[in-house]
């Protein structure tokens, strides 16, 4: 019985002792703890064009949905620029469609019967010069009225030249450069109406995202700039914390690791967020983050991204990071 008893004692030191020296090789696992801050995304908000300022819907610490209108300005003159964009594309897609149908039947059969009317001139002028010539051999006519008779059917010639170029020019239609360029002008035309209906448009100041205004800027009656903030947005999507880690517990947080954020004002209901982002640069700790650790010392910023924000987390607030112990 002695012997056993000896035996187990000596068994249990050497396992006591066995435990110490993996201690010692093997430490235990600090939990990690990482401070930092909440960094909520702004957009400053403005007219794309210039105008006088006709309503702001929505006021300091109002709550805004995406796309809800915010503020308008005045749009008559973005009307007119519109509706004379509009009658400039008409007059360049109709000036197309003429170049495209030719010309009229009309003015072709028209110029077809000034040329047969031509052709019968210089019949009767070739007729004429006959005469004229038979007759001042005789004597029967005067050397000028053949001079006279000669120029009368050279015109009526060149009469029936000018009718033929004509009725061929008619009968062709338009040159394909003359229908490329009216193609032109009806892009161009389709591009100005276009960005007048944009600068129409943009008459409206909608909200990019869900969000809190946090400041108006501006008044009903302003004549503002294009670009001039009128309200200020804080979004509501996405929150983040930003804090920062040593090297040697660097590869503990890599991209994706899930965390627990936690604010003085609920430490027992954390938050839910992962690493979205480390660093690949060392920097100083930022003043205005606490930690126990020197502040003087590397370190490398994280990017924790809030999965479940609520309207409780704000603009620079301090949060404490921690470890998820659920399964990544």
């Amino acid at each position: 019985m002695r012997k056993l008893l000896l035996v187990l004692v000596v068994l249990a030191v050497a396992a006591a002792g066995l435990w110490q020296i993996r201690k010692l090789i093997h430490p235990a696992e600090v939990p990690l703890t990482l401070y930092g801050n909440v960094d909520i995304r702004g957009v400053d908000l403005g007219f794309r064009v210039a105008g006088r300022l006709l309503e702001v819907l929505k006021d300091e610490g109002d709550a805004v949905t995406a796309g809800e209108l915010l503020a308008r300005i005045d749009a008559q003159p973005y009307v007119h620029e519109l509706a004379r964009a509009e009658a400039q594309l008409a007059a360049a897609v109709a000036d197309h469609q003429l170049k495209q149908a030719g010309f009229r039947r009309e003015d072709i059969e028209q110029a077809r019967a000034a040329l047969e009317e031509s052709r019968v001139v210089v019949r009767d002028a070739t007729r004429a010069h006959l005469r004229q010539s038979g007759l001042v051999g005789s004597g029967g006519t005067s050397r000028q009225a053949l001079e006279n008779a000669e120029a009368a059917l050279d015109e009526a010639k060149q009469r029936v030249k000018f009718n033929e170029a004509k009725l061929q020019l008619l009968e062709s239609g338009f040159r394909a450069e003359e229908l490329a360029a009216a193609a032109a002008t009806v892009a161009q035309a389709q591009a100005a109406r276009a960005s007048a209906a944009l600068h129409l448009d943009d008459t409206q100041l909608k909200a990019p995202a869900a969000g809190i205004v946090l400041t108006r800027a501006l008044e009903p009656g302003a004549i503002m700039p294009a670009g001039a903030t009128v309200l200020s947005l804080s979004l509501e999507q996405p929150v983040w914390a930003r804090a920062y880690v040593h090297e040697s517990e660097l590869g503990r947080v890599p991209p994706g690791t899930k965390v627990l954020v936690t604010t003085d004002g609920r430490p027992d209901q954390p938050f839910h967020g992962k690493v979205g982002f480390v660093s690949p640069r060392a920097e100083f700790t930022p003043k205005s983050v606490e930690t126990p650790a020197l502040r003087t010392a590397l370190v490398y910023r994280l990017r924790i991204i809030v999965a479940d924000a609520d309207g409780s987390l704000r603009q620079g607030m301090p949060v404490t990071i921690s470890l998820d112990p659920t399964p990544q």
